[in-house]
């Protein structure tokens, strides 16, 4: 029998190893920027055309790269951060595995000019398919430029599993706002088919967060600077304000490299436990600078993992001093036992010393007894009469006396079903078809409760009107454009790069819910228009709302695109609980639920509303022994 073993081809092992490493241009680009940082440069342009599908660039002023150097950077395992086995355990550069640029060049078509800082002359190489189609001197700038065109020709099924522009790009700026925060000292630039993105001037961390996130950022850091023995953490949190639904703004490096963990992202969001309403997430970039000894971050290709020697005290270390940062800049409550607080209430609300102190005069009725003949009708012991305290003699409707939110009085009307009576002497439930009434009940101005032929149904009114919404607004996406009403003062909304790159994925969707939108430099959206739903509320924090929402959205899918942003608007637009509602309203929502293709649950999964039925009720008041 033959030998079948056999060593692979460069080529077939290089497009392997690229996919591992190379997973989308998001991935190159990465590779890419560590390879620009290594080599010591001090401004760094990132070009991209096509979400990266296109073009991939990066051009620096780092030491370049001799002539035996550029080409030797193409070859599986050529690396100039490590030596021997023992530099595996004191690494600080970004790269170290030499994988990157030979998996990148099995898939592309890339193109390298580079030349020594000192040198006259450069070098340019052209590899296609890991294939060298050219190498000779040129004359070119200081520093290296390297394009990578076409990513993943040669390999069209990965090429096809690649998600639309918008997608992509949002993956880009991703792995591009996590280095430029790991290098505040490095002039960044970003450019997206021939617009700047970002144009990031060297300065500090502070500086750093809000050339990236926006300029309503810097009120919202809080400092975090901790030494000990084990480690050192520096960084920024964000106060509660700066929390968001969706995770994607919380930055951990260790050793200046990106690392995702959850167990140490527990230990900063467990901190804000009680100043964070659920199901949001705090933004943080925090630091740690560790001996290299004391971790491995030879886990996976990415790097992303790593692992401590003692992950433990890591947690604890970080946990307190997150806690410590949030009390001593007074985001969460703190007591102190050296003084007594309520001394400090005294003092602040102290009079002027000429000021005269008049003491209450309550009026008492001296003559007043419960128990006199004439007090017997206000007395709700008396049953007889119990419905005259809500009395009105208004067309014999019942009325109570509730206080608004102003604390004032106003009166309700109630309807009080006809098949509850009050006998001379007690309550009797009379339990005759004839005098049941269909008017639902409002209760706790949060459910709805109407009776139906078998018992009754108890529907929550916001996800009643969800529901509804939730198909009206996907009928306007499928058929036409809802009608927008004008705002006299058009807002601008301003959002971070990201999900300025989601708003322009939907915007089109957007109009037709009834928004008029308009892009408007860099990465602010003018609103012209609202839906008519959505007059009286603030428009732009709607968008952002949706905006968040669709994020989270993509990250588990469980609707498609229009089913999404008309899920999000529906929650936007419809009642909210604690709303006081009329009869007429509540019979609308509950003939328009059942209207509805599937009036038993909102888009989300949440039920509408509940059935009980009598024989269900009459099981609980049969006697046990």
């Amino acid at each position: 029998m033959s030998d079948i073993i056999t060593l692979l081809p460069d080529s077939i092992a290089n497009q392997i190893a690229a996919g591992e490493v190379i997973q989308r241009p998001a991935s190159a680009v990465k590779e890419m920027l560590e390879n620009s940082i290594d080599a010591d440069a001090t401004e760094i342009k990132l070009i991209i055309r096509d979400a990266g599908k296109s073009l991939i660039q990066v051009i620096d002023n780092g030491k370049g790269m001799s002539d035996t150097d550029s080409r030797m950077s193409f070859e599986r395992h050529a690396t100039s951060k490590i030596k021997n086995i023992d530099d595996l355990f004191r690494i600080r550069t970004m790269g170290f595995r030499g994988e990157a640029l030979a998996s990148i060049a099995a898939v592309a078509q890339v193109e390298l000019r580079t030349r020594l800082k000192g040198d006259e002359v450069g070098t340019e190489i052209l590899i296609e398919g890991s294939e060298v189609l050219k190498q000779e001197t040129i004359s070119c700038a200081e520093g290296t430029s390297l394009s990578v065109k076409n990513l993943f020709y040669n390999v069209p099924a990965r090429r096809n599993f690649l998600k639309s522009n918008p997608v992509e790009t949002r993956h880009i700026i991703d792995e591009f706002t996590r280095v430029a925060l790991a290098n505040p000292h490095i002039h960044f630039s970003l450019h997206h088919n021939g617009v700047e993105v970002f144009h990031l001037k060297q300065g500090n961390l502070r500086q750093r967060i809000v050339g990236l996130f926006g300029h309503n950022y810097n009120e919202r850091l809080v400092p975090i600077e901790e030494k000990t023995s084990v480690t050192n953490i520096i960084g920024f949190i964000g106060k509660p304000d700066a929390a968001k639904k969706t995770r994607g703004e919380q930055f951990l490096f260790v050793n200046n490299r990106f690392i995702r963990s959850s167990y140490l992202n527990h230990a900063i969001t467990s901190a804000f436990d009680e100043i964070l309403p659920d199901n949001s997430f705090p933004f943080y970039v925090l630091f740690l600078d560790i001996d290299p000894a004391r971790i491995d971050i030879n886990v996976h290709p990415t790097k992303q993992e790593i692992k401590f020697e003692d992950e433990r005290i890591i947690y604890a270390f970080i946990h307190s001093s997150t806690k410590r940062a949030l009390g001593k800049y007074s985001v969460t409550p703190s007591l102190d036992f050296n003084n007594e607080s309520s001394f400090d209430r005294m003092e602040s609300f102290s009079r002027p010393k000429n000021e005269l102190v008049v003491e209450p005069n309550p009026i008492v009725d001296a003559d007043y007894s419960p128990f006199k003949k004439e007090n017997d009708a206000r007395s709700l012991s008396n049953l007889k009469s119990w419905k005259n305290l809500y009395s009105d003699s208004r067309k014999g409707e019942d009325v109570a006396l509730l206080p608004d939110a102003e604390n004032d009085f106003r009166q309700t009307t109630f309807v009080i079903p006809s098949r509850w009576e009050t006998a001379p002497e007690e309550q009797t439930l009379i339990n005759s078809e004839e005098e049941k009434t269909s008017a639902p009940v409002q209760l706790h101005d949060k459910y709805i409760l109407s009776n139906i032929k078998s018992g009754f149904i108890l529907a929550d009114q916001q996800a009643v009107h969800e529901r509804i919404l939730y198909e009206k607004y996907l009928k306007q996406l499928n058929e036409n454009a809802a009608p927008s009403q004008q705002q006299l003062f058009p807002q601008t909304l301003r959002l971070n790069a990201p999900d300025f790159e989601i708003a322009k994925e939907i915007i089109a969707d957007i109009r037709m819910l009834g928004f008029d939108v308009q892009e408007f430099g860099n990465t602010d959206l003018v609103i012209h228009g609202t839906p008519s739903d959505l007059v009286n509320k603030d428009a732009s924090k709607i968008l952002e709302e949706i905006i968040e929402g669709y994020k989270q959205n993509m990250q588990s899918p469980k609707l498609d695109k229009r089913e999404e942003l008309a899920f999000q608007m529906a929650r936007q637009a419809s009642i909210k609980n604690g709303t006081r509602l009329s009869e007429r309203e509540m019979n609308n929502l509950l003939d328009e639920l059942f209207g509805c293709e599937n009036p038993s649950f909102t888009a989300s999964g949440r039920p509408t509303f509940i059935t009980y039925h009598l024989r269900d009720i009459e099981k609980l008041f049969e006697k046990t022994d």
